[in-house]
């Protein structure tokens, strides 16, 4: 394959990333909180940008909420513990709501909607609702990653010769546990977030520091929603 052809794939593949809306949406939240880092909650340029950053990704998820009301009626797979299913559930209520808030907040924001005391109530009751989906997204992976391990385990003990590795399920198991922990490490941290902009503890999680997991876990979304090809490789 030639240069050209390489760069052509490159860019191609980059075009169908970069035609996501939920992947521009992801870009968009590391400028906010990688603006968020440097102002450290001081007015000044980066200020101005991590507000006005935010405002935007605000019309990115017009209408988001529907995927995760969806997703809350929808079947879950057989075998699921009652336990997972009841927290995957919770979760897609939880960001179903914070979405469809964010929508009242985005309007109070741009100034159609007049009554900004109530947006701002309504803009904290949905940072609760997305902690809330971070906290159940956070049991749910852990709880997975323990059903994988368990099944991994099984595996390991009925596999005799040659390299375990050599077994396709074995190794689709052990990508799903990578992509599952990186997942759990991903909502882990957007609790702290959550609790950083709803100034729950205000001396320990400062504007940089949430700044700082705000742009984390943005790079951890933008590696998730990555083509299958370049992530692969990446790996």
């Amino acid at each position: 394959m030639s240069t050209l052809d390489v760069a052509r794939t490159e860019l191609a593949l980059a075009v169908l990333y970069l035609n996501k809306a939920e992947a521009r949406d992801k870009i968009c939240r590391a400028i906010q909180y990688g603006s968020k880092f440097v102002s450290n909650g001081q007015p000044g340029t980066a200020q101005n940008v991590d507000k006005s950053t935010s405002l935007a990704r605000k019309v990115f998820r017009l209408f988001k909420f529907i995927n995760d009301l969806h997703a809350l009626i929808s079947p879950v797979p057989q075998g699921t513990p009652l336990p997972l299913v009841l927290l995957g559930k919770s979760k897609n209520a939880l960001l179903s709501t914070f979405l469809f808030l964010d929508q009242i907040v985005y309007l109070g924001r741009s100034g159609i909607y007049k009554n900004k005391e109530r947006a701002e109530l309504l803009g904290r009751i949905s940072l609760f609702c997305w902690m809330g989906s971070s906290c159940c997204s956070t049991l749910v992976e852990a709880g997975e990653i323990g059903r994988l391990s368990a099944s991994m385990k099984k595996i390991e003990r009925n596999h005799r010769d040659g390299d375990i590795f050599q077994n396709a399920e074995y190794r689709a198991k052990v990508q799903k546990s990578r992509e599952r922990s990186l997942a759990l490490i991903k909502s882990a941290l957007d609790i702290f977030v959550a609790a950083g902009l709803l100034q729950l503890s205000p001396k320990k999680i400062t504007p940089r520091v949430t700044g700082a997991l705000g742009f984390t876990t943005s790079l951890i979304s933008c590696y998730q929603l990555l083509p299958s090809g370049p992530k692969a490789k990446t790996a």
